[in-house]
């Protein structure tokens, strides 16, 4: 018999890989602005301006630097 729990937990959703823009940098972490419009804090380190990607309030790297352009359907 399979694990009941591993088959739900394979159901949800993985969490989203997100970019951003660095507004502010503090102490532990950045504040980074979504395309979206919305701000999260996230750990780690980056310079302000730049583009990252963000997994679960980790910062997890740079991104290119790209335009990005919200459709609303």
């Amino acid at each position: 018999m399979s694990n009941l729990y591993a088959i739900f937990k394979d159901l949800l959703p993985k969490t989203p890989l997100l970019v951003g823009v660095v507004v502010s940098t503090q102490v532990g972490g950045c504040t980074i602005q979504l395309p979206t419009g919305g701000f999260i804090f996230a750990r780690g380190n980056a310079s302000q301006g730049s583009s990252v990607f963000v997994r679960d309030n980790v910062i997890e790297g740079a991104a290119p630097a790209l335009s990005v352009e919200i459709i609303d359907v």
